[in-house]
Formats: structure tokens, C-alpha cells, sequence
């Protein structure tokens, strides 16, 4: 099965995906947008400051996922002893330390109209600062260590332990009075967030999805790069 992770057959076809994902990118982030700013409604109470929501939540989401796939190819390298799930986790990890900054940065904009304040030490802001760093952790482990051998073995463990902030985060506001409200989109019930808003999201969803895969993409490409400079022909 390995054979279909060849980063030399991955690269052959990624210049043409990139192109690809860059379009559908530009296309659903247009229509994302025209949805979020200007055809969903306001919000009743916070007016259009919850249109940051349409950045914030997505951004989130997005960060997430990165990380938790980042930990499961992380658990995979000890099993399978492949480096090119090292390659993929390492080009995976950039754009999730970016979107986790992005839902930082927008919950604190987000914050003062709602909240009154930039910044609370509330139990889900907390655990989202601890990824932020953890991927930062994750990605320098690869710069400090000189031994690619035993840089690899500790990134995979921060990712490994580092997951256990995962379900902190999910569930934070059902286990500590936060100031976060509880999740008002679920897969197993009704959501309580109306379709009007719940399309665009989803929509911004998309695209921030696509984004993400285009930068692991080009991340992917630097990296076998890298490689082929050295005179590596196969990890």
C-alpha cells in the first residue's frame, strides 16, 4: 500500500492538483463570502459581528482535524516505520498552526463586542492557546534536533500526547462554566443554528479545507525537494 505513497508518484501529480484546488478554492471561497457578508442575516443580539463567525468557527474546525491527523500518522510512523508519513505529517502541520492562529486571533477580535474584553482565560480559549503552541513545539522539533532520526521520534510523540487537548478543547464548555457557548451544530441531533447561517458556514468550511489542502501541497513539494537537492532518491 505503500507503494501509493511514493512521494516521487505524489509529486508527479501535484503540480496539476494544485492548480485544480486553487481554482475550486477561488470559486467557493467567492461564493462563501457573498454568502457570509451579505445574504445571511444578522444576528439578533450580536448584530453582524457574528459574521466572524464565518472565519472563526471554520478556522477552528480546520485545526483541529490537522492536528488530529497529524497524531494519527504520528502513531502510524511507530507501526509502520514509514518516513514519508513523517513527510505528509510535517507538510499537514503549517497550515494547522495557521488556522489555529486565525481562530485565536478572530475570537479575540469576536470577544470585545460580545464579551466585553480581547482576551479571558476562559477553558476553551486556554486549550486552543496550548495547540497553537503545541504545533509550534511540533514544527521546531524538526529545526532543533540535528539527528533526523530522533527529531522525527519526538515530533510524532508531542503529536502523540499532544492529542489529548483534542477532546479539552471539544468539550470544554460542557465540563467548566466558560464563557463559550455550548456547541450549537452536531452530527447525532438537530442543529440550533438556522440553515441561513449554517450554509455559509458550511460553504467557508469548504474552503478553508481546500486552502488547507493547497498549502500542504506546496509544503509537500518544498520537502521532496529538499530531499532531491540532497541525492536521496527514496526515503
Amino acid at each position: 500500500m505503500f507503494d501509493y505513497l511514493n512521494p516521487y508518484r505524489i509529486f508527479k501529480i501535484n503540480s496539476t492538483l494544485q492548480k485544480i484546488i486553487f481554482f475550486c478554492f477561488i470559486l467557493v471561497l467567492s461564493i462563501g463570502l457573498v454568502e457570509a457578508l451579505f445574504l445571511s442575516p444578522e444576528d439578533y443580539l450580536q448584530k453582524d459581528s457574528v459574521r466572524i463567525m464565518y472565519v472563526h468557527v471554520p478556522a477552528a474546525w480546520i485545526s483541529l482535524g490537522i492536528f488530529s491527523t497529524i497524531a494519527l500518522l504520528s502513531f502510524s510512523i511507530f507501526i509502520f516505520k514509514n518516513k514519508n508519513l513523517i513527510l505528509i505529517s510535517k507538510s499537514l502541520a503549517p497550515s494547522g498552526m495557521l488556522f489555529t492562529l486565525i481562530a485565536l486571533v478572530t475570537g479575540s477580535i469576536w470577544g470585545k463586542p460580545t464579551w466585553g474584553t480581547w482576551w479571558a482565560w476562559d477553558a476553551r480559549i486556554t486549550s486552543m492557546l496550548i495547540l497553537f503552541i503545541l504545533y509550534v513545539i511540533y514544527l521546531l522539533s524538526f529545526r532543533i534536533f540535528e539527528d533526523k532520526d530522533k527529531s522525527y521520534k519526538i515530533s510524532s510523540i508531542i503529536a502523540i500526547f499532544g492529542a489529548i487537548n483534542i477532546p479539552i478543547i471539544k468539550f470544554s464548555v460542557d465540563w467548566w462554566s466558560t464563557l463559550h457557548q455550548p456547541a450549537s451544530i452536531s452530527l447525532i441531533e438537530k442543529s440550533a443554528i438556522h440553515s441561513s447561517m449554517l450554509v455559509p458556514l458550511a460553504i467557508m468550511t469548504a474552503a478553508f479545507a481546500l486552502f488547507s489542502v493547497l498549502i500542504f501541497l506546496m509544503k509537500y513539494n518544498t520537502e521532496l525537494i529538499k530531499i532531491k537537492n540532497k541525492g536521496l532518491k527514496r526515503l
